[in-house]
């Protein structure tokens, strides 16, 4: 009898790039994370396929999941505190609710419906000038 030995896993980010997968791959497996990256050789060669396959997907062990996700919240802060915005040359971008109709529509149903709460929408913003990105800006000097 042949015994499964498949490791359930979880996904808990998506990249367009495979240097900033891989990146992060190294560091949680260098904290003891059990974690794969899958579609990175698909997404690597044809890049016009990445958003037909979702992107390089972290996939990391079901059991580790809410320790990973302290890790990488603690890497984006401590890459917050390095990036430079496009806008202004300020270093003080923080993640935040995106101001949306969707937003809105999101926090009065978890209010009605408070046992069932829904992810919002977040970007990036710079709190000197209140500019707003989906993405983590480039890590740069250069700025307008």
């Amino acid at each position: 009898m042949q015994r499964n030995n498949a490791v359930e896993t979880t996904i808990i980010r998506t990249f367009d790039n495979y240097i900033s997968a891989n990146i992060i791959l190294g560091r949680l497996q260098q904290s003891g994370i059990h974690c794969v990256l899958l579609d990175e050789y698909t997404v690597t060669i044809d890049p016009i396929l990445t958003n037909a396959v979702g992107g390089i997907k972290l996939a990391v062990d079901k059991e580790q999941v809410e320790q990973a996700l302290r890790l990488l919240n603690e890497f984006d802060e401590e890459y917050l505190r390095s990036v430079i915005c496009p806008n202004c040359g300020g270093n003080n971008i923080i993640q935040v609710s995106k101001q949306s109709p969707a937003n809105i529509i999101t926090a009065v149903l978890t209010w009605l419906f408070s046992s069932y709460a829904i992810a919002t929408e977040k970007v990036y913003q710079c709190q000197d000038c209140g500019y707003e990105t989906e993405k983590i800006p480039e890590n740069n000097t250069a700025y307008n």
